[in-house]
């Protein structure tokens, strides 16, 4: 039994665990298990079963082992049958559909027969969704936007997910005896938010026809396509993970290495601009002008050879980049190196699970010079939001920890909800007291578009507000942003001198990069918020600086890459308007 089919059925056991109302932590022991699994990386689990180093594994205890052991002995598991009794397949998947629980999806299966989804959005579309008890035609529609989000969305995993699998997966092709070194390529190594498949490119000593075609033949492949040439392999396995195999010899990989991390746009636009230098390529062959090939060591190599500046893995999406290159013109990118310190973020306040002195130094550790503590406001109710006596007493703990403190400053922020009219939550003379103001969407998604446009306006016309953090709302695969102009709020940022913010968290990575561009070139200022809540979720600081490259943009567009200094003088600058 491979780890990968086994971490499968670990997977559906927790899915359907959580479709039939299961304690919560009993399902996800399962999902735990499964990731715990698949990073093992074997093709033998009954080995590590037999040494015991499976039982020692973190993340696996007694039930998960017992299931895997019923694998490697039977090659089935009678647990995941039994689950299976009564509940039909297609319905599993439905328990993160928003609008639905486990007593309406047997609801719906027991009064109108439905087994899997596409029956379910066909009940919501003819209004029969809407006849049952306890959901009716508002519940029915919000079951239709999600079953069409999710849809759209069935094939993609959010950015961490997706480069921890895609390096599981690189570590398996570079022990590959026919490969000498493997990198992650396609959007992945492009740091997309979301994913669809995965890339990787192998430098190949063997031939690397032989090496796709012993990964398209490996165990817990579901299916497999072969490119023309047989070099390339694009895998199907069991769980559903699509994973593409580039191969290539140590002369060629450069060239292959680009070809498998660029988009089809940013690909099509080098290969126009090589041919109109009078270059070609023949397969993962450069071809010079005098009709030779051309030697490439590396993909920089590569750029230059043909006239062009190297381009960043990130900027490689057809958004013109080319044009850029051949100009000398790219953007030097913000890097981690240029962040001195992070403005949002969380403490035991509200809904943090660390205390300021904790965030503090936790931030420190990690080369910064100051933290902004940015809690929740007080109509934040669900998230702990601050009254005005917890303000004023989280202020003077403040203050008493600058006081001891030396090259380090912890600022005084607040989370403040921007309400339904457009006000900032707290009235002026509470709001005067914080250093910087950050603001807000937290309620009210369903506003139309004008009315939640005219909502954010109204706050970036207050002088408090100093960024506009995560301006659409939007949740990865799960939510989609709320509906507003977002290039007049982009006008507006830059008019009045608000920041908009990066949201790091990998499950927002809002606002989106595609947007950043055109709005660095109207001047507006970013900050890179990691939306910490915890100690280790300020490295979200990494997710955010890959969406800022990915927009193009540079050191000196990002406010918490100024100094402390400059971070107050920009808040006071807002206030002065």
């Amino acid at each position: 039994m491979d780890s990968r089919s086994g971490a499968h059925v670990l997977s559906q056991i927790g899915e359907l665990l959580e479709a039939k109302g299961a304690q919560r932590f009993k399902a996800k022991a399962y999902i735990r298990a499964a990731r715990a699994v698949v990073s093992l990386d074997t093709d033998d689990l009954g080995a590590l079963l037999q040494s015991g180093e499976l039982a020692a594994t973190s993340g696996i205890g007694p039930a998960t082992l017992s299931v895997i052991r019923d694998l490697v002995e039977t090659g089935e598991s009678s647990y995941l049958a039994q689950l299976r009794e009564g509940v039909p397949e297609g319905l599993v998947g439905l328990m993160r559909v928003k609008g639905l629980t486990p007593a309406r999806i047997q609801l719906i299966h027991n009064e109108l027969g439905i087994e899997n989804a596409e029956e379910l959005a066909a009940a919501a579309r003819d209004g029969r969704l809407a006849t049952l008890p306890k959901i009716g035609e508002k519940t029915a529609a919000v079951i239709l936007r999600s079953l069409e989000f999710r849809k759209r969305s069935a094939k993609m995993a959010r950015y961490p997910v997706a480069a921890i699998e895609a390096e599981i997966l690189r570590s398996s092709v570079e022990k590959h005896p026919g490969v000498s070194r493997a990198i992650i390529a396609g959007s992945v190594r492009r740091f997309n938010e979301i994913a669809a498949d995965l890339d990787i490119a192998a430098e190949c000593t063997d031939d690397p026809v032989k090496v796709a075609d012993s990964f398209a033949r490996s165990p817990g492949v579901k299916s497999a396509a072969r490119s023309a040439d047989k070099k390339s392999a694009m895998i199907e396995f069991v769980d559903g993970t699509l994973f593409d195999i580039h191969c290539a010899p140590k002369a060629g990989f450069p060239v292959a290495l680009w070809r498998a991390t660029g988009s089809q746009a940013h690909v099509d636009a080098v290969i126009a601009y090589l041919e109109k230098k009078g270059f070609s390529l023949d397969g993962v062959t450069l071809i010079g002008k005098n009709g030779k090939p051309v030697r490439i060591a590396t993909e920089d190599a590569f750029y230059k050879a043909i006239g062009l500046e190297p381009i960043p893995p990130e900027l490689r999406e057809g958004r013109g980049e080319v044009e850029a290159a051949a100009r000398s013109s790219l953007p030097d990118l913000v890097s981690f190196e240029a962040i001195q310190g992070v403005l949002h973020s969380h403490s035991e306040y509200s809904d943090g699970t660390a205390t300021i002195a904790e965030m503090a130094k936790a931030a420190r550790e990690r080369g910064w010079s100051y933290i902004g503590i940015s809690d929740h406001s007080e109509a934040a109710f669900y998230a702990g939001g601050l009254k005005r006596d917890d303000v004023l007493r989280q202020h003077d703990e403040i203050d008493e920890l600058n006081a001891k403190s030396r090259c380090f400053t912890i600022l005084k922020g607040i989370e403040a909800d921007i309400l339904a009219d457009g006000r900032l939550d707290y009235d002026a003379d509470l709001l005067d007291r914080f250093d910087f103001v950050i603001g807000s969407i937290h309620s009210r998604f369903s506003m139309e578009r004008d009315k939640m446009t005219a909502r954010v306006l109204a706050a970036m016309d207050d002088p408090h507000l100093t960024i506009l953090a995560h301006p659409t709302g939007r949740l990865l695969l799960s939510r989609e942003g709320y509906s507003i102009d977002l290039d007049a709020v982009i006008e507006k940022a830059a008019e009045q001198r608000v920041a908009i913010e990066i949201n790091a968290d990998p499950h927002r990575l809002d606002m989106d990069w595609r947007h950043c561009h055109h709005a660095k070139d109207l001047g507006v200022i970013f900050e890179i918020g990691p939306d910490a809540h915890s100690i280790a979720s300020l490295d979200n600081v990494h997710f955010g600086i890959g969406m800022a490259r990915k927009g193009w943009l540079e050191a000196g567009d990002i406010l918490n890459a100024r100094s402390v200094k400059e971070v107050l003088n920009f808040a006071r600058a807002r206030k002065s308007r």
